[in-house]
């Protein structure tokens, strides 16, 4: 019996994928591709290091200074090579135990790999017809299982107490960079990781990668928030929005269309509907208020192991959706010179439609001015 029972079963999953699209080699580089299928997330430099699976066997080329600390997280073997005698050999040792010399392989490659790893592997390999992993271990990804998904909501429990504390926290004179220290210390202090955060004040939020600086918060300010942590392996990721002082009725004009753009898409956000199906129901809102110049991005992006992967929630993707599919509802409106203003929820998708990880309510964060 296997020491790794998740690692098993997955693997097993992706045999079956690979039997259904008539794969006959999976090459992984040390990725989250990796991290999720095997359990194992080694050391990534210039030294080649990949697991390839075929439809009976499976292996890692792994240099040996990575092997101590990498073989206690899988009991798959280990075909080894050392500094003074390069990767070649060893490569060519799991490619025959994999089975996968012969000419016209189809051979699933990791797009996130690198690139000289890939053409290492390529250049052994006798007229392969290569792919990525979006039908393979990508698909497989896409669909949270349970334990997936308590790990994703614990980690966004963590964040509706962070946000609501940064928020309680908001003081004239302090600066983004201020804020951002503070949610920092709220994660650290509770055992999670700061995965990212943007704080933006006032016309900051008009841009919507807007990186945290000197700007201070100062009275009848808008204050727009997107922060994550990671807790356990799986990160959070949510933005609200709200104001030091009272906020105008511009801003709160802006406010409810936002909203009113996540209540459209989340009730488009169904098993079988189009990635492009849940962007058209949060743009035509915007657009319908006068504001569609002013949704510069797309409506979302899917969130596993990684902060941003598929599905992407875009105007073009004919992706279907599926149960189990983890992805953002975020549309934006932004204003340059005045405020920018986001909301975001992470969902997953359940039979009968998304359910949002968050518990924290998306209203209008009011937050007095003192004296």
């Amino acid at each position: 019996m296997t020491a790794f029972p998740l690692a098993q079963s997955r693997l097993a999953a992706l045999r079956a994928r690979m039997e259904a699209t008539g794969t006959d080699l999976v090459a992984l580089g040390p990725s989250s591709h990796m991290a999720w299928l095997s359990g194992v997330h080694p050391h990534g430099d210039e030294r080649p290091v990949m697991l390839l699976i075929s439809r009976d066997y499976a292996g890692f080329l792994m240099p040996s200074l990575n092997s101590a600390s990498a073989r206690q997280s899988t009991d798959l073997p280990f075909h080894m090579w050392r500094d003074d005698e390069g990767p070649n050999a060893a490569l060519r040792e799991v490619l025959h135990a994999c089975n996968a010399t012969r000419p016209g392989l189809s051979v699933v490659l990791d797009e996130t790999m690198r690139t000289d790893f890939a053409l290492l592997l390529l250049d052994q390999l006798d007229t392969p017809a290569r792919r990525f992993t979006e039908d393979t271990v990508g698909a497989l990804r896409a669909c949270k299982d349970a334990a997936e998904f308590d790990a994703i909501k614990a980690a966004h429990l963590l964040n509706d107490q962070a946000v609501q504390a940064a928020f309680d926290a908001l003081r004239e004179g302090m600066t983004e960079r201020d804020l951002v220290q503070f949610i920092q210390d709220f994660y650290g202090a509770h055992g999670a990781t700061l995965e990212f955060c943007s704080v933006c004040f006032g016309p900051s939020g008009a841009f919507p990668h807007h990186t945290p600086g000197a700007t201070r918060l100062e009275r009848d300010m808008p204050v727009l928030l997107d922060t994550g942590c990671r807790l356990n392996g799986y990160p959070s990721d949510m933005t609200r929005c709200g104001y030091f002082g009272t906020p105008d009725a511009t801003y709160k004009e802006v406010f409810a269309v936002v909203d009113q753009a996540v209540r459209a898409a989340l009730a488009a956000a169904r098993p079988g509907a189009l990635a492009r199906d849940v962007d058209k129901a949060a743009r035509d809102v915007i657009a319908a208020a006068g504001y569609g110049d002013r949704f510069l991005h797309r409506t979302g992006h899917g969130l596993g192991i990684d902060i941003h992967e598929p599905p992407y929630i875009t105007a073009t993707s004919e992706t279907p959706l599926c149960e189990g599919n983890v992805f953002s509802i975020e549309p934006g409106i932004y204003l340059e010179g005045r405020f920018g203003l986001r909301l975001e929820e992470i969902v997953i998708l359940r039979p009968e439609g998304a359910e949002v990880f968050s518990d924290m309510p998306r209203d209008l964060l009011v937050r007095p001015v003192p004296g």
